[in-house]
Parts: structure tokens; sequence; C-alpha cells
């Protein structure tokens, strides 16, 4: 097989959660586990970093791996999902796996993983576990892809287990409650491994305590280590004056990613680097954490958290698509700068867009739309709905469409935001 064939074979021939939604959606730990034993496991030739969570995890997981690499470890990163290349989910030292890589993977391993009934995600896991092996990788940062419990990546043993936030998503799969989800993102806290949980509920704490308990394993809340203060733009990166609670210390971090919501993630994320480098055998310098942070989204090629993409009109694009994520969103369109503010968006189905669409604001033009997803709503079933909460606009049928109509809409003066679904966003792109 070419790479465009291998890719066909991944997408099409199992299927994908992404694509298909929750008749995609394969939990357990059986044919993942079997798979890597006949690969030789190689997900134990590395340290690993596990991260999980309802939003925030992709710039966590992101942040980490670049102040490891600056600190001198070969670094593995595995997210998901991708928004331009199947290959974003797969990168050492911040490049992607190359495509020969994936080629070779799938030839080499086809029949088995057919025999086994793996899914896409699986097979994605395991060939970055297998990746990162070959690579001579010291340290890999590893996100899960839902939930934690049953998630495939939940074979590793982690140095640490990260868990940034609990929001509702994924309710069919998860959970209905606060509770009910957090208890499925424990899952990934393994015996005597140290957690770090990155925003703290009255609605969930007791359930990451109680996990925390049963396995022996320390609990260490991200806000009780690390106080941090927003210091607003400067130039192409925000500032945050962060202060270490074990000693006192207080320093400046710079960050090249935007967005008010990222002081929760340089909050998660400076605790667990703080952690590893008192309390693993990784050494992390002042330096490395500094400038690794600086650079993050460069040096990883993260997209889609608050990206902009033009100056005139200004235009961003963010692939926050829950009702946590959106109220973030919604807040920082609140405390944007236009004469008039154009949303291209669209949404999934299995999306509670009756706790989605009430966060957006009222007084923009929508330009509702669907990706090429099986999963999308419709455009003119979108813009229906979102009437209902007094959201009103046009309905076209595909994203390229959109976006070039609210260009033609809008002045220098005026905002585009391109989002609620990754798909959009990731078409935009």
């Amino acid at each position: 097989m070419n790479y465009t064939q291998t890719l066909e074979f991944l997408f099409s021939s199992l299927p994908a959660y992404e694509r298909t939604g929750t008749s995609g959606y394969k939990p357990g730990l059986e044919r993942i586990t079997s798979f890597c034993r006949h690969l030789g496991n190689p997900q134990r030739n590395f340290f690993t970093v596990h991260v999980a969570g309802t939003n925030g995890k992709g710039s966590v997981s992101h942040m980490i791996a670049a102040v490891l690499q600056q600190a001198g470890y070969r670094t593995g990163l595995f997210t998901s999902p991708h928004l331009k290349d199947f290959r974003e989910r797969i990168r050492v030292d911040g490049e992607m796996i190359p495509k020969q890589k994936v080629v070779n993977f799938v030839d080499k391993h086809h029949d088995v993983m057919v025999a086994s009934e793996l899914s896409f995600f699986e097979m994605t896991a395991a060939l970055a576990f297998d990746y990162f092996a070959q690579s001579d990788v010291e340290v890999a940062v590893i996100e899960t892809g839902l939930g934690g419990r049953l998630d495939a990546t939940n074979l590793i043993l982690p140095i640490v287990s990260i868990v940034t936030n609990i929001g509702l998503e994924h309710t069919a799969l998860l959970g209905d409650t606060l509770r009910k989800i957090a208890r499925e993102k424990a899952g990934i806290i393994k015996k005597s491994i140290p957690v770090i949980l990155g925003e703290a509920n009255p609605a969930y704490n007791e359930v990451f305590e109680t996990v925390a308990a049963e396995n022996r394993s320390k609990l260490i809340y991200a806000e009780q280590a690390v106080a941090c203060t927003p210091l607003g733009r400067q130039g192409d990166r925000q500032g945050f004056r962060l202060v270490r609670t074990r000693d006192g210390h207080e320093f400046e971090v710079e960050l090249d990613m935007a967005g008010l919501y990222q002081y929760h993630n340089v909050i998660t994320a400076t605790a667990a680097l703080d952690f590893m480098h008192e309390e693993t055998p990784l050494s992390i310098s002042r330096r490395a954490y500094l400038e690794g942070m600086r650079d993050a989204a460069a040096n990883t090629s993260l997209l889609g958290r608050w990206q902009k993409l033009a100056d005139a009109p200004l235009t961003i694009c963010d692939t926050g698509h829950n009702p946590h994520g959106i109220a973030y969103v919604a807040r920082q369109l609140r405390e944007s700068k236009y004469e008039k503010l154009y949303c291209v968006v669209g949404f999934v189905k299995d999306k509670d867009l009756a706790h989605i669409l009430p966060h957006l604001p009222r007084e923009a033009h929508y330009l509702f739309t669907q990706a090429q997803s099986e999963r999308s709503v419709p455009a003119q079933e979108l813009a229906a709905k979102a009437s209902i909460y007094g959201l009103s606009g046009e309905a076209i049928e595909t994203v390229p469409q959109a976006v070039e109509r609210a260009r033609e809409l809008a002045t220098e003066a005026d905002m585009i935001f391109i989002g609620g679904s990754t798909y959009v966003v990731g078409e935009a792109l």
C-alpha cells in the first residue's frame, strides 16, 4: 500500500469513533494489550506522562513535551485528533512521524490488526508506541483519546498521571454527571503513581481523593502547588507570574499560546513539571522550563488553540467543542475588540447543544455550517436549533463557503471566529 491507501485503511476499514460516533467506540484494554504484546510491548521502553481531562489536555501535553524537549530529552508526543494531517498525532521532538513509517507499520501488521478487530484509535496508539521505541524516545507524553479507565492508552505505566479538569462530555459513553465522568477519567490513576488534578471542583474532588487513596497514590492539586497571576499580552505571547508553594519561589513565564483559558493549563503543566523535576528521574532546569513554555506551540506545532489566522479582519479559530470549552471561548469573545462579530460554527450530533448554544454571543452574525463528517449536524438543522437561543444568521453547507462568506461580510474592524467542532477548525485550516 502507498500512504494514501494506508490512511484509507486506517480510517475506513474499521469503525472509528471520530468518524461515526458512539458506534465506533470500542472500550477495553484487551485488544490493545494483546497487540502490544505482539509488538514486544514497545510502550515499556521509555518513561511516559499520561494526560486526561475534558478540556486542556492537548495544550498541557504540548507544554510538557516542549519543556522536556528543551531539557534535552528525546520526547514523544501522542495526541488526538489531528486537524490537517494524520501524522500530527505522533511526533518526536516536534517532528511528525514520516509517511513511510506509517505505511511500513500497517503493511507489517495489517493481518494481525484486522484479525484482532482493533479500532482506529487502538491501531494509532500502538503505532505511536512502536515508533517511539524505534526512535529511541526517552520520555513520551501520552494524551488519552476518550475517558481514561478503558481508553486504549491506559495500558502504560506512567511516572505521573494528569487530569486537567472534568466537564460534561460524551455523556452517552462516560456518564451523565460530573462524578460519573470523573470516575472514568480517574481510571488512569495507577497504584503508587502520583496524580495531578489541574482544576479542583467540589463536584468531583472526592472521586479523585477516593481513587487515589484506593491506589495509594499521591494526589496533587495543581492550584495548591502553584499560584498564578496573568500579566496580559507581551507581544505575540502572554505572560504569567507564578509562585511555587513548596518554597515560595516567584518567577515570570511567557507562553506562545493565546486564549485566556491557558491560565489553567499553565498551572497544571507547571505543577506537573515541578513534580517531575523533584520526584522522578527527570531533571528539568529553570531555563529549560522558561524556554520550553515560551515557544511551546512553535516547537510542538500546536494548532487550533485560539489561533490567529488573519489580522484584518481579526480571524480566530479554536477547537473548544463542549459546554466547558465553549464557555471559555465565549468569555474570550466577550473580551475581544471588534465592531461586529461573525461566527462560523458547526457541531457534531452527539454534542449537548442545549448547554452549548446559550453560551454563544447573541449579537454575532452566524454562518452555520457543517464539516465533511458523518457526525456533523446539518447546517439548516443547526440554524433552526440556534434560533431557539436567539442566535441568528445563515446556513451554508460547507466550511470553506462559510469562511468565504464571513470574509465577504466582515470589514477590517470586525472579527471572524471559526469553531464549534474540531472538524470545522480542521477544514478551515
